[in-house]
């Protein structure tokens, strides 16, 4: 039996961390669901690790159904979380209900969406349709960067009293949990100490409920961007980019395949197809 947003909450209210880890498609998911992760986000940032995009911007609905079908197939253990790529919600509320639901269809245990207070009244109409919803405050990928860039949130007194409200406004609307994102340190303590339900912290500080990365980012397997609040445990592209060359020499050499990576025919029957064709 797989893990319940109860479970989630139970978890903070132990005062246990909680691991969250994004990824995007089977083989990666059942790997990271079998290391123990509490919840595997579907994230849209999957429209730059796996499809090349500059930004989460492109992402669509029909692909981020077939991102969580993958990481679905996987899970046996952790709650799946999964993203509401952009405009799939901010028109209207019944896109985000429809939208909500296509995923939950899909796999997902959860959604996220971005947004603060104005994000309010459309979390909760989710929820009251027995959808669970993520929020998402801060620096926020699908908008943040077309009006202020990549920057860290709530460096000043009056930005951080709006994440605090907008906190407060995304835990009144029903929601289970609230990602950070870039949000300065101390501000993240301020928000996860005056609410009910826990933080998950992306590059936000050591007081958060709990941390989500990337696990292309973790691994060393994605280098378009290198943020500083990533922890890489280890560099595989280089070992797979040294794989894959060593792979190429040993075709061009002859040397693969050998004589262990092929099949062969029994020596009799062999005989027979000589005599068959004349050879």
């Amino acid at each position: 039996m797989h893990k319940s947003v109860r479970d989630i909450l139970e978890k903070r209210q132990s005062g246990t961390k909680i691991s969250v880890i994004t990824a995007y498609d089977y083989t990666m998911a059942s790997l990271c669901d079998k290391a123990g992760i509490d919840i595997l986000l579907v994230g849209d940032s999957a429209g730059m690790v796996m499809l090349g995009y500059e930004s989460t911007i492109p992402v669509t609905m029909d692909q981020m159904v077939l991102f969580t079908e993958a990481v679905s197939r996987a899970r046996q253990n952790a709650l799946i979380v999964s993203d509401l790529p952009f405009m799939s919600y901010q028109a209207s509320t019944s896109d985000a209900i429809a939208n909500s639901g296509r995923l939950v269809k899909a796999g997902a245990d959860a959604v996220k969406l971005e947004g603060g207070k104005a994000m309010s009244g459309t979390i909760k109409a989710i929820v009251e349709t027995g959808i669970p919803v993520m929020g998402h405050i801060g620096f926020q990928p699908q908008t943040t960067t077309l009006a202020q860039g990549y920057k860290v949130q709530g460096r000043t007194k009056d930005a951080a009293v709006r994440l605090i409200e907008d906190a407060k406004a995304l835990e009144e609307a029903g929601v289970f949990s609230i990602a950070l994102e870039m949000v300065t340190d101390e501000v993240s303590k301020i928000i996860s100490e005056a609410i009910s339900v826990p933080t998950i912290g992306i590059g936000s500080g050591k007081y958060c409920d709990g941390q989500v990365l990337v696990v292309h980012d973790i691994l060393g397997m994605y280098d378009k961007l290198k943020p500083k609040f990533v922890k890489q445990y280890l560099s595989l592209s280089d070992q797979i980019t040294k794989a894959v060359s060593n792979y190429r020499t040993d075709v061009e050499s002859g040397k693969f395949p050998a004589e262990e990576n092929w099949f062969s025919m029994d020596k009799s029957e062999l005989e027979k197809l000589r005599k068959e064709i004349g050879k």
